[in-house]
């Protein structure tokens, strides 16, 4: 699989929203497991898209793009790439255009966030794939309300949240929102085409979390239209023996001859 991480620079508190951090570990992490990984913290060019599976967007507020880059995008999702959209990654000034690639979109300038609190994750699609190892547990980040959604098609919620009552909530606390969720969907002209969309990361941290890290593996995989565990099953290969059987590359044993 070739996946392209679309990072930005750093942004908040010493902990939170480090997108040029998740560039440099999960590009470890997912070549690890088998994929190809390019990526920058700036938009991709058309070239860098041309052999992608999926795209990864973790960047603050990316619905901040000019006519250009969406033709590049457009052009990207329309031959079926995968997008995986990664917490406010969908926040911009047009949350129907971010939902009509991502199946939602948040408006930026609202308030429409929880602030940090205890995010308790209801499943609600326990036999998906995707969720085999996600259960109803809480982590420390933000949740999301007031999303623009798609609505022909709708997006196929996998995770709910109640809102937690903070004071940035206000009347939306206990409302029952998706953060979790996929979105098959064809443009105009395209061919049809996947985003996975995990609405938290504001807290840097949780993406070490077992739970979450091998769902995102999952998620990623059926965006790019690959079987879910292939990451999560990659096994590397052998590598070939050399002298004696040691790996290539690695001396049999101090040489032989001569003086010091």
């Amino acid at each position: 699989m070739h996946i392209y991480i679309w990072g930005g620079l750093k942004s908040h508190s010493t902990g939170q929203h480090d997108y040029p951090q998740f560039l440099a570990d999960w590009s470890k992490i997912l070549t690890e497991h088998g994929a190809v990984v390019d990526g920058s913290l700036h938009f991709p060019r058309a070239a860098d898209l041309e052999h992608t599976d999926v795209v990864i967007i973790y960047k603050g507020d990316a619905g901040f793009i000019g006519d250009s880059d969406k033709a590049v995008l457009e052009a990207y999702v329309k031959r079926g790439g995968g997008l995986v959209n990664l917490h406010d990654s969908l926040c911009g000034p047009d949350p129907a255009y971010m939902a009509s690639l991502l199946g939602g979109g948040k408006k930026h300038g609202e308030v429409n966030y929880s602030w940090e609190a205890p995010i308790q994750y209801r499943v609600v699609d326990k036999s998906n794939p995707i969720m085999k190892d996600m259960s109803d547990f809480t982590i420390w980040d933000e949740s999301f309300f007031k999303m623009t959604w798609a609505k022909d098609p709708e997006i196929h919620v996998l995770a709910n949240v109640a809102i937690p009552p903070t004071s940035f909530a206000g009347e939306h606390k206990g409302e029952i929102v998706p953060q979790i969720w996929t979105y098959e969907h064809t443009l105009p002209g395209g061919q049809p085409a996947r985003a996975f969309v995990w609405m938290q990361g504001h807290t840097y941290a949780n993406f070490a979390n077992y739970q979450i890290q091998r769902t995102l593996l999952r998620g990623i995989a059926w965006a790019g239209k690959k079987p879910v565990d292939e990451m999560i099953d990659y096994v590397p290969p052998a590598r070939p023996a050399g002298r004696g059987g040691l790996p290539l590359g690695v001396p049999a044993g101090p040489p032989t001859g001569g003086g010091r």
